[in-house]
């Protein structure tokens, strides 16, 4: 006779089974109905409730939060923020804009520009910041700026999966894979640079007939963007110091979180400013998140897709991205690699297992407006501009895009060992 499972240990498995279905269906849907409890919130909620049910001990919750992860997104934000304020990215992308000559010639920039940032300072952050720069420079040459906002946020999301800062899925699964930032960048970033090649050529394909404009010599000089040059030239120089430690192999985030911290002691501005500039609320959700997943962990829960789908069919690459692409659209990108981190033992460890999940969770947040905040940065901003752009106006570029860039990457892990 098999042995019957302790009624308590049953009532810890539903509870935690419960908490994690409930935190995951807000994570997809966005909200619970007559409540104004959003993604950050339910994952804090979450992450009380399995403490507060028994699932997990306070010790256990403190240990399932990756604090070396958390702290290279928080030390790279307070880095990102200061990049920001003193306007070192708005000077940099008006004179880099500033020099196209015609429409190709602005949508290549607009695409070298905004992979090439958010391989190392996060998409959100890039989109933010060229947003406002390509509608004016699409303004100055008599260009439709919507093939521009839709290449400023698919090659930023191309572009972010280079290297393990460039979003915060790629710095969670680093985390738990233990991969270094010149081993990552050495195997993804050949894909990302083929990936934005593609969405180059698929937006001026499609969009050929609105890219024909010259630029106009008698146009009003824009406002040049305020610059803080003592704050600019600091972060600059802490930042590529930062890169140069992350590609030595020092510990990421030791070094992000030290460059952060130099950043903090200044006279040039107020710490409260950059306080605002860092997104504590995705912080949080990550922290919340962490204890969820642990919890629902000792249910064993982890278990069950191996057996649906099963482990030799998920540890293939082309399996396993297609699965991590449609969970990352939806439930969003960063809480779908959380759900593989307790299945990444399971799948053997692998190296290419860990970047099959960054890149593809990564990619195919290009396949719908709500598949990464990226888009939905620039959808906001262009609105504010009088600019719309719709459901299908995302989809015509974004599916194409999703689906070759999502190839190319399987094909190059595939190759790897």
């Amino acid at each position: 006779m098999g042995s019957k499972m302790p009624s308590g240990m049953k009532l810890e498995t539903t509870a935690a089974l419960t908490i994690f279905a409930l935190t995951y269906l807000v994570l997809a849907v966005g909200k619970l109905p007559f409540l104004r409890l959003d993604r950050p919130g339910a994952a804090l909620v979450g992450g009380v409730a399995m403490v507060a049910t028994g699932v997990l001990s306070g010790r256990g919750a403190e240990s399932a939060v990756d604090f070396p992860t958390l702290g290279l997104l928080l030390g790279m934000m307070i880095v990102v923020a200061n990049l920001r304020v003193s306007g070192a990215f708005a000077l940099l992308a008006r004179a880099i804009l500033g020099r196209a000559g015609s429409g190709y010639g602005l949508l290549a920039i607009a695409v070298v520009l905004s992979g090439v940032l958010a391989a190392f300072f996060t998409n959100d952050v890039v989109c933010l910041v060229l947003a406002s720069p390509l509608i004016e420079a699409a303004a100055s040459m008599h260009l439709d700026p919507l093939p521009l906002l839709l290449a400023l946020a698919t090659a930023s999301n191309i572009g972010s999966a280079a290297t393990i800062t460039g979003n915060p899925q790629n710095m969670i699964v680093a985390g738990f894979a233990h991969l270094g930032y010149v081993s990552f960048a050495a195997r993804l970033a050949p894909a990302a640079v083929i990936g934005l090649t593609i969405d180059y050529s698929v937006i001026a394909w499609l969009y050929r007939r609105r890219l024909h404009g010259h630029k106009l010599h008698n146009q009003p000089p824009a406002r040049p963007p305020r610059v803080l040059r003592p704050l600019m030239v600091k972060a600059s120089v802490i930042t590529l110091g930062t890169l140069v430690c992350f590609l030595l192999g020092f510990p990421t985030h030791i070094v992000a979180l030290s460059a952060g911290a130099l950043l903090m002691v200044t006279r040039r501005i107020k710490a409260e400013r950059i306080y605002r500039e860092i997104d504590w609320t995705m912080l949080l959700m990550f922290a919340g998140l962490f204890v969820v997943v642990a919890g629902a962990e000792t249910s064993g829960f982890q278990n069950y897709p191996l057996r649906l789908v099963g482990i030799e069919r998920l540890t293939d690459p082309a399996t396993l991205a297609l699965v991590s692409a449609a969970l990352s659209n939806l439930v969003s990108n960063v809480p779908a690699v959380m759900l593989f981190r307790p299945l990444y033992p399971l799948l053997g460890h692998g190296r290419r297992v860990a970047l099959v999940l960054a890149s593809s969770s990564t990619l195919a947040g290009n396949l719908t407006p709500l598949g990464s905040i990226a888009n939905m940065i620039v959808i906001e901003q262009a609105r504010r501009r009088g600019i719309h752009i719709s459901f299908s106006d995302y989809l015509r570029v974004g599916l194409p895009v999703t689906l070759l860039t999502l190839a190319v990457d399987i094909a190059i892990l595939r190759a790897i060992a």
